[in-house]
């Protein structure tokens, strides 16, 4: 009889936990219908990525010294570097760059282990393209700097959404006439 009673006990408690847990669950779950949906309309709208956000690359030809350190530490060796040995100076001279983002895992090792500051990380996150030979970028490509969300005039970010895009067309247009007339 006495573990008749203990069994039910137990069998009580664990009703007890099981309900608990269930309504913090419940709770969780009133707490996500409370909040006011999120929407982004992406090609107009675009959230602005964190400081910390490892986009596309950026590459400065210049400062680039063929030391292949990019390649070594791939782990798949994704980047193309092509260079020939200036015999009178005992130099590499860099030839061509490239990476193909479409296999590209974009851990960022590129960038932190190389010798001089000729590969940065930029905030753009727009790699989609139909084609999948059109990821495939060479030094030229991987130069040019894309536009910045807070300095592109048709794009509204997601974190200031009490302005249009008409209203942000015309401010600029506005301030870029002022600048002609003076």
């Amino acid at each position: 009889m006495f573990s008749t009673l203990t069994a039910f006990r137990n069998y009580g408690q664990q009703a007890i936990e099981a309900a608990k847990y269930i309504g913090q669950g419940f709770t969780v779950t009133l707490d996500h219908l409370n909040r006011s949906p999120i929407t982004v309309q992406y090609p107009y709208e675009k959230i602005v990525s964190s400081e910390r956000f490892r986009g596309r690359i950026h590459f400065e030809f210049d400062k680039c010294i063929a030391c292949e350190v990019r390649v070594r530490v791939c782990p798949i060796n994704l980047p193309v570097v092509d260079w020939k040995l200036m015999k009178n100076i005992k130099k590499k001279q860099l030839i061509s760059y490239s990476i193909d983002f479409g296999v590209c895992i974009f851990r960022g090792n590129r960038v932190e282990y190389r010798p001089t500051n000729c590969l940065s990380m930029t905030e753009e996150y727009e790699l989609s393209s139909y084609d999948r030979h059109e990821s495939n970028y060479d030094q030229t490509a991987l130069g040019r700097l894309p536009l910045s969300i807070s300095q592109d005039f048709s794009i509204q970010t997601a974190s200031d959404p009490s302005k249009s895009i008409t209203d942000r067309y015309f401010e600029n247009k506005t301030v870029t006439d002022s600048t002609k007339k003076s």
